[in-house]
């Protein structure tokens, strides 16, 4: 998502990721058996790593860091939403018919390549993380029938040696059995700053209260809504990331992964 730019990312990472190369190698040894380049484990024993929350959370960022830190396949569920957003925006489709956002998803040829993204054969990483596009796609992003339509894709990202996936019903809907569930959070003053420092990095003016404001509007529009509307799970851990590093939040989770496995 567009606020996986708002962290920064210091030298010390690479620490954290030297220092649980054990913990990948315990997950790939479980997950896999290479006799006949078969799996040993069906797809709902697969370790699967949950993080939901708000707006400017940083939790694709830090998703993101993680599963590589592991291993692990990655999914931007918000960027399925954004997706199917832009490509009614080329098409020149209302946005408010549901159906057609619904046929848009059943025919989307997409692509996720390393960082970046493909629609219809085209690199969009740039466009996709528009504002525009981010404010439409928490529009589509109420309608139920598009929900479920995109339920079955995003399960199948669920493949050994393991998931790292963001964004706000993940653990409640989605992944249900997620290994690890993590909300994501922090303050609204912290959370504006990181979106108006990444704006101002684009040279896009910015008022913080204005921020605020919209961030206080698509907190309130994404835990409002009937369908799977952004809440915190019963069995999901609190992680308020306000006045952490990047590093500080990655090694959190890693070490609370590392607990989870213990359990």
């Amino acid at each position: 998502m567009v606020l996986d730019e708002c962290f920064q990312v210091s030298g010390d990472l690479c620490k954290i990721i030297n220092n649980i190369s054990i913990l990948r190698e315990q997950t790939e040894s479980q997950s896999l058996s290479f006799g006949r380049g078969q799996q040993i484990m069906d797809k709902q024993n697969v370790p699967v790593i949950t993080l939901d929350g708000p707006s400017a959370s940083g939790k694709g960022t830090i998703a993101r860091l993680v599963s590589q830190a592991l291993g692990f396949h990655y999914l931007d569920s918000g960027a399925l939403y954004r997706l199917v957003a832009l490509a009614a925006m080329k098409r020149n489709t209302d946005v408010s018919d549901e159906h057609s956002m619904v046929d848009i998803a059943r025919h989307l040829n997409v692509s996720f390549r390393d960082s970046s993204i493909w629609l219809e054969g085209k690199d969009v990483s740039d466009e996709v993380r528009a504002e525009a596009c981010g404010e439409y796609a928490s529009r589509i992003a109420q309608y139920s029938a598009l929900r479920v339509e995109l339920l079955g894709y995003q399960r199948d990202f669920r493949k050994s040696p393991g998931l790292v996936t963001d964004g706000r019903d993940m653990g409640s809907v989605i992944f249900p059995d997620a290994t690890l569930k993590i909300y994501l959070t922090a303050s609204e003053e912290e959370r504006a700053l990181r979106r108006h420092k990444q704006l101002m990095e684009k040279g896009i003016n910015a008022s913080i209260a204005d921020l605020i404001q919209a961030l206080r509007a698509r907190d309130e529009r994404d835990s409002s809504r009937s369908t799977s509307p952004l809440q915190q799970c019963e069995d999901a851990c609190l992680l308020d990331t306000t006045g952490l590093s990047i590093d500080q939040v990655v090694s959190r989770v890693l070490n609370m992964y590392a607990e989870a496995r213990k359990a």
